[in-house]
Parts: C-alpha cells; structure tokens; sequence
C-alpha cells in the first residue's frame, strides 16, 4: 500500500483539516515532500478531529457520531464518542477486518503502516480529552506537565517517527517544544478555556499571585493576572529553548518545518507580551511578519 493519499477528502474532512490554518506553527507547508504533507495531514486530521470530540466542537447535525457507528444523538455524549473513537482507532492497527469506520481514520491507515506508527501516542490523545471531561483544574504546574505529555507530546514523537528522525535526544527536546506550544496555547485561550469550566493556570501560581477565578472572568486583566500569565510565558520560553537545539539536529527541509514549530511558540509568545500579558480580551495572534522573523532567529 502506497502512502499517497488516494482521492480527495470530501466536505466533511476538509471542514476539520482545514483548522490547520489556525495553528500557531504550520502544519504541512508546501516546501516538504509530498509523502510528508500527505502523513503530516492525516494525523493532524486525527488530532484536530479528537480535539474537536473533547470540546464538543463538532459539526451539527451528528454526521461523526453516525460514521463512528453511534446513533447521531450520541454526538454531544463526548464520553461515548471518545471510546467509539478509540475503538475506530484500534481497526487502524488491526491486522485484519474492514479498517476504520471515519474517513479521517481511513485516511491515517496508510501513513501508520507506511511509517511504522505504534497506537500509543494516538491513545494518549483520546486519554488526554478523556481527562479534560473529568479534571478541569490543575493544581500544580507538575500536573499540568502530566497533562501536556498526554495532549501535546505525541504529536512531536509522531512527526519525528513520519520523518524518520526519531531518537531518545530528539524525543526529550521535542518533549519540551511540544509542551511550551500547548502550554502558550492555554495562556492565548484562557478566555475560551473558562467558557468551557476549564483552567489550565495551576491553582498554586494563581494562589501565589493572588489571581481568583474570578480575575479570569473579567474583560481585562489586572496587574496580577498579567503578572501570572507574564510567569508562565517564561516557563514556556524556557521550554523552548530547552528544545530547540532539536532543530539543529537535523538537516534540510525536515530543519526549516521544526523551526517553524519553534518559532511559532516564540511569535505567539512576543504577541501576548506585546498585549502587556492581557489575554483575557482574546487570543493575542502573532502576524506572518513575526512569524517570518522567528523562523529566521531560530534558523540562525
């Protein structure tokens, strides 16, 4: 089985894999081979789609929920749709039977052979939505760090799989990159986060800079709440730097898509600290022009 994508993806799947234009950090840009693109798509497709069960961001109308094998009025029982996905998953690597249900699945099942993919960092995506269902606060920053290993960390460990790249080095810092993104996309989304009764703050930093949840309600922020979020932009900062001699371990294109990842962690970071670290308003976006500058500092 080749793993170049046969056929379009139709409207439904175009509906999901075309959030990748809202990431911080390209996801497939056009200057990788094609096979990549084609791999780099089909799980973030995956991710992007787990995602979107986990909030309850679905399209209307129940159409995941049928294709998953779920009545359609099961859509908004994320629970039931979390293990239907998960059992849909486990078809991927099954070595026998009619393969996954979701187009999205389908569409995984070439790069996961091709590639030589393992279920488990797939799982630990389901995993983490299945905790944001149960755990909506965090009471440590350790317990964030947890978290992050099951939300954010196997997505670098499969991009470096795809590539072929992977080992135990470049796993740690590709630990640390991934962590400091999720954990700067939690400070640009901490408005969202609290419409959802989620806080991804560890309660011990809120309390030692005396931020209620409260403070996290209003339109702006106050000076303790800037100050909170000023502290964890600079433990996402030093995430980064911790990670980011992964990109010089690498060489080529593969270089200049990992930089991109960096450097859109580093411009999200330069756009919340140019909005004085008031996140509260809306999620300070870097532009394509910081974006450009990052990539070029981080290739440097």
């Amino acid at each position: 089985m080749t793993g170049v994508r046969q056929g379009r993806p139709d409207a439904h799947e175009r509906a999901t894999l075309s959030k990748a234009a809202d990431e911080n950090f390209p996801v497939a840009p056009f200057f990788l081979p094609r096979a990549w693109r084609d791999d780099l798509m089909a799980v973030y497709g995956y991710a992007r789609l787990v995602d979107d069960i986990g909030d309850g961001d679905l399209a209307p109308g129940g159409a995941d929920a049928r294709l998953l094998g779920l009545d359609p009025a099961q859509a908004d029982d994320r629970t039931a749709m979390l293990d239907a996905f998960e059992a849909d998953l486990r078809r991927v690597f099954a070595p026998a039977g009619d393969g996954p249900r979701h187009p999205l699945l389908r569409a995984l099942a070439p790069t996961v052979r091709r590639c030589d993919l393992t279920p488990e960092p797939f799982l630990g995506l389901i995993e983490a939505n299945r905790q944001d269902q149960v755990m909506r606060r965090y009471a440590t920053y350790d317990e964030l760090l947890a978290y992050c290993e099951l939300s954010a960390n196997p997505v670098g460990r499969l991009v470096l799989a795809i590539t072929g790249t992977a080992s135990p080095e470049r796993i740690r810092h590709s630990d640390a990159i991934c962590t400091a993104l999720q954990i700067v996309e939690h400070l640009q989304d901490v408005s969202e986060d609290l419409g959802r009764d989620r806080i991804y703050l560890p309660a011990d930093d809120m309390a030692r800079f005396h931020v209620t949840e409260a403070d996290l309600a209003a339109p702006s922020a106050g000076a303790s709440a800037r100050a909170l979020v000023a502290f964890e932009a600079e433990r996402a900062g030093r995430l980064l730097d911790e990670g980011t001699p992964l990109v010089g371990s690498v060489h080529g294109r593969l270089k200049l898509l990992l930089a991109g990842f960096v450097a859109g962690g580093r411009a999200a970071l330069t756009a919340v600290a140019a909005a004085g670290y008031d996140v509260l308003p809306g999620p300070p976006k870097p532009t394509k022009l910081s974006l450009l500058r990052a990539v070029g500092a981080v290739w440097r």
